[in-house]
């Protein structure tokens, strides 16, 4: 029986079997033995881990969860392939080092990549580590970066195929109305009742795109001085409506005066951050898009979120990740917050 991965600490790292893994990426990077594993915690879908080598140099493992996983989601050859299919465009991700589908190395798929340096911004605390003006430059960076995805060309990084770009609200919207369903234990009958309003009023989609379909602040990378080094959790990314994709971010973003954070956290209320009617009017500029229903995706953000969260409560209370984080536990009542937000915003839509 191959010997279990440790940490810095010398503890068990669960999902990391580091024999194995070790002579797996020895073959394709300069690895110094031993390794080792730590898993970054603040995801609440698949796993990261950073690895590091004798000599410190570093790399980020990402596999999915432990159990619990949902059908049709923790793609990690989705995932690479959408990685290393950007490496060469204006969308910064990390480099890829390689895709594992042997069972046998790790009991489940997984793909290595460079560790990419920068900050994960969640708390206010954090997000003091930048100074007012790193945050507006920050704010202004997150759009363009958004911009990018959505002006990638398809044909010329192969992703073309990568899903049906058409009526991508209403599939997003069966899909997770059954993910819901599939990980629910509670009676929300909001969450039905918002499903239909928006299944009856889907603005029409006027284009498609790449869409990263989970792009918000603390799903990229950031450095002091405001830049996006790298934009990581490509779990969902497919071809869809960008207007959606913006509503995305516009649902996890914060301000002020909201009055409860989906996620538990508020980087974004701090000074020098945009205001979600900044970002969308910087976003319509560089695109020419036009944003006449974006209350309305703001609205169906509210409630995908919702549902998302619904699983992701699901899994850490079913062991499916290893570390609980504090955020987790008003996970319940961000649940109906967003629900409830979602109402109110259609009905003035």
């Amino acid at each position: 029986m191959a010997s279990a991965a440790v940490d810095p600490a010398g503890d068990p790292v669960a999902g990391i079997d580091p024999v194995p893994v070790t002579n797996w990426l020895a073959e394709r990077a300069t690895v110094a033995p031993p390794l080792q594993f730590e898993l970054i915690t603040g995801g609440h879908s698949n796993l990261t881990y950073r690895v590091t080598d004798a000599q410190g140099r570093r790399w980020a493992l990402r596999r999915p969860p432990l159990a619990h996983l949902l059908a049709g989601a923790h793609d990690m050859v989705r995932e690479h392939r959408l990685l290393s299919s950007l490496a060469d465009t204006d969308v910064p991700t990390p480099p890829v080092v390689g895709l594992c589908t042997d069972a046998s190395v790790n009991g489940a798929d997984f793909y290595v990549t460079d560790f990419v340096e920068g900050s994960v911004l969640r708390s206010h605390s954090e997000a003091d580590e930048l100074s007012p003006e790193a945050r507006s430059a920050l704010s202004a960076r997150l759009v363009e970066c958004l911009v990018a995805i959505h002006a990638t060309d398809l044909d010329a990084t192969g992703l073309a195929d990568l899903g049906r770009s058409a009526d991508y609200v209403a599939r997003q919207l069966h899909v997770w109305q059954r993910q819901f369903n599939a990980m629910t234990s509670r009676d929300l009958p909001i969450i039905e009742h918002v499903h239909d309003r928006l299944v009856a009023s889907i603005p029409p989609q006027t284009d498609a795109a790449l869409v990263h379909g989970d792009y918000r602040l603390d799903n990229c990378l950031v450095t002091a001085d405001g830049d996006v080094a790298a934009v990581l959790d490509w779990e969902i990314a497919t071809l869809g409506d960008p207007t959606a994709d913006l509503g995305f971010l516009l649902g996890y973003w914060v301000e002020p005066d909201d009055g409860f954070s989906p996620l538990g956290h508020n980087a974004t209320t701090a000074e020098g951050f945009w205001t979600r009617h900044q970002l969308a009017n910087a976003y319509a500029e560089a695109t020419g898009r036009d944003l006449g229903a974006i209350d309305w995706h703001f609205a169906f953000a509210s409630w995908r979120l919702a549902c998302i969260l619904e699983g992701v409560h699901a899994r850490y209370v079913g062991g499916a990740i290893p570390e609980i984080p504090a955020e987790v536990h008003q996970f319940p009542q961000s649940i109906v917050a967003l629900a409830e937000r979602a109402e109110a915003v259609l009905a003035d839509c």
